[in-house]
């Protein structure tokens, strides 16, 4: 609940639960199951660790230097040395939003009692967190198999007292951040290292944020569809319950029932019913359920794969304190979350797409039955109306496209090829975050241009839910009397859009 501390206890993370703690400072405890659930992992480690057996990532090296045993005297240096060897990340920083995600998805996961690592740590992760101690983490470095090494890396640098963090406005080393913060730096023991960088946080932290993101967009591309259908002055026939009813799809059901409601009580769809010439409305209205139906099945799909994977342990190996085994797996492997990334920026695709294609339509002015000026202009060649909006349009397709080739279909292998197949899970998490972007710009664009067109449909009104999408838009842009740059007005809309001012 808001105010509330989120309690870390084992159980899975919602997508609400990191979405609050990301953005909205959200407090964070560990809970004392999940600290019971540690307690008994690390005493398996400890007595692995003391032993004279080989586990992996306990007593031995990494990847491809697995073979090389440690000596307990160097247990706590080699996972000092590893944390500091796999800060390799390049690129611009991530968003604080999304390293704070990380954060709490990899301090959910520690918690559940399978990585052998001390209540301690995971205590001052969630210290970071509530004391607003961010980690400064390249963006680049990751190909999401043996977990996002690189980025996490940078990340646990910090716990170290190493590396550089963001506190308020400042970016500062990270001793000075933990000392600005009242914490002190930790000393890793055996495994604690390893089970820092060793799972699937970073990429499940861009897909979490992008998928609550999606819902509000999701909502947004209906009410923007729903507004061109009368906007078009198109009929309604084609949201027929019977039709969608036979075809068996659930989104494409959900999308005209939600349609339908959007224009119930349209006068504009019963001006047009009788004596009306055309025969049929192009695909992108007449087929918008189907398409956009199609979409939000996927992303259906896809939320369902990040809400599983935010109640998983990811790391390598894992300690099963019920038996004291410590088995050696894949469980780091970002493939579950690759495909699902990939899916979610081709889904964007269609659902910008189709948009598009409704704004293109509108803006010719070539169905004779539309009483709308060319582009939309005040007064066509004298002024060029939303002409270019549509270009705007048409290039954020066009890069949607390009970023809609699957990251997770190419290969390249590393570690000396003990880690032979790898995911690419953070190049399809950043190209669906691109995509969530590009895709609210293009709705945004449908937004202004259908509520622009709606004033040629005056004094008709449309149905409520069209009427307050409407009115949504006039709050933050007016009519266009004269040309001015669209830039501000589309700017406006696409943050009405990412704040959720279309959730009905």
């Amino acid at each position: 609940m808001p105010g509330q501390p989120l309690v870390i206890d084992g159980e899975p993370l919602s997508l609400d639960d990191v979405e609050a703690v990301a953005r909205g400072a959200r407090s964070v405890r560990l809970g004392d199951a999940a600290r019971g659930a540690m307690g008994r992992s690390r005493a398996v480690v400890e007595g692995v660790a003391a032993g004279d057996d080989a586990v992996y990532g306990v007593n031995t090296g990494f990847g491809s230097l697995a073979n090389h045993p440690i000596e307990p005297a160097g247990l706590r240096e080699v996972q000092r040395n590893l944390i500091r060897s796999h800060a390799a990340g390049v690129g611009a920083p991530l968003a604080v939003e999304v390293v704070r995600a990380m954060m709490v998805i990899l301090a959910a996961s520690l918690s559940r009692g399978a990585s052998g690592v001390r209540p301690e740590l995971v205590e001052l992760i969630v210290e970071l967190l509530n004391r607003g101690v961010t980690p400064v983490v390249p963006s680049r470095g990751s190909v999401g198999a043996s977990g996002d090494l690189a980025p996490l890396a940078h990340a646990a640098l910090v716990l170290l007292g190493e590396g550089e963090a963001v506190v308020g406005e400042r970016t500062v080393p990270g001793a000075e951040a933990l000392a600005t913060a009242g914490l002190e730096a930790i000393v890793l023991e055996a495994k604690e290292g390893l089970a820092l960088i060793n799972g699937t946080h970073m990429m499940c932290a861009i897909g979490a944020l992008a998928l609550c993101d999606v819902r509000r967009l999701g909502d947004a591309a209906v009410a923007a569809a729903a507004m061109a259908i009368d906007a078009c002055r198109a009929t309604d026939e084609f949201l027929d319950a019977r039709l969608h009813a036979v075809r068996q799809q659930p989104g494409q059901q959900r999308v005209a029932e939600l349609l339908r409601g959007h224009l119930a009580g349209s006068q504009i769809v019963e001006d047009h019913k009788t004596g009306d010439p055309r025969v049929q409305d192009p695909y992108s209205l007449r087929a918008a359920p189907q398409v956009m139906g199609a979409a939000m099945d996927a992303v259906d799909w896809v939320r369902g794969v990040f809400e599983r994977e935010l109640g998983a342990v990811t790391d390598n190996p894992l300690v099963f304190a019920d038996t004291g085994d410590v088995l050696s797996g894949g469980n780091f492997h970002g493939m579950p979350l690759a495909i699902a990334l990939d899916t979610l920026t081709i889904a964007l695709c269609h659902l910008a797409g189709i948009a598009e294609r409704r704004v293109n339509w509108l803006l010719t002015a070539s169905d004779g039955e539309n009483p709308v000026n060319v582009y939309l202009s005040p007064k066509p060649g004298l002024h060029s109306g939303l002409m270019i909006v549509q270009y705007t349009a048409a290039a954020c397709c066009n890069e949607l496209q390009t970023l809609a080739t699957p990251a997770s279909v190419a290969n390249i292998s590393t570690s000396a090829g003990m880690e032979d197949y790898n995911s690419m899970g953070a190049t399809a998490a950043h190209q669906a975050r691109a995509a969530v972007d590009l895709a609210t710009q293009v709705v945004a664009i449908e937004l202004l241009v259908m509520a622009e067109a709606m004033e040629y449909q005056r004094p008709l009104r449309s149905g409520d839910g069209v009427e307050q999408t409407f009115n949504q838009v006039r709050s933050v842009v007016g009519r266009l009397t004269a040309d001015r740059p669209p830039a501000p007005d589309i700017a406006a809309i696409a943050q009405l859009v990412r704040s959720g001012a279309f959730t009905s």
